[in-house]
């Protein structure tokens, strides 16, 4: 199966075009080595795609005929991801202040405000930074 088909079965991309789009770029690598987007991915093939700043490597367990439904792309995909890379990851979205809950559903109006309206002040923030680093 092409690599970039694979890619939007299993759900990592939401579209195949985004899946070549991230092999044209170089983000996804098959041991090691850059590869096309007419790749043939085999069985047991590892592969790694990079998510600035991080690494994230998966094994293929078996090949899809189609997309797959959410549930059922751990028969068909592993995650080989080393914990430390995902606790760090974690650790980043828990400090940036902007993690909902999963099953806490839609953000509201009001939420989606005070979150333009923290962001708008994070801009100011950082504004004040580059001109105290300026002068």
């Amino acid at each position: 199966m092409r690599i970039d088909k694979y890619l939007w079965c299993v759900r990592l991309y939401k579209t195949r075009s985004l899946a070549q789009d991230a092999l044209r770029l170089g983000r996804v690598r098959v041991g090691g080595v850059q590869v096309k987007a007419s790749y043939e991915l085999k069985e047991g093939d590892s592969f790694t795609i990079r998510h600035a700043p991080f690494d994230f490597t998966y094994r293929v367990v078996a090949l899809p005929k189609g997309r797959l439904g959410a549930s059922l792309v751990v028969n068909y995909l592993l995650n080989e991801t080393p914990q430390e890379v995902i606790e760090e990851l974690r650790a980043i979205r828990l400090s940036s202040g902007i993690v909902r809950e999963r099953g806490t559903g839609r953000p509201t109006k009001r939420d989606r405000r005070e979150l333009v309206d923290f962001m708008d002040t994070l801009g100011e923030y950082e504004e004040l930074e580059e001109d105290d680093d300026v002068s």
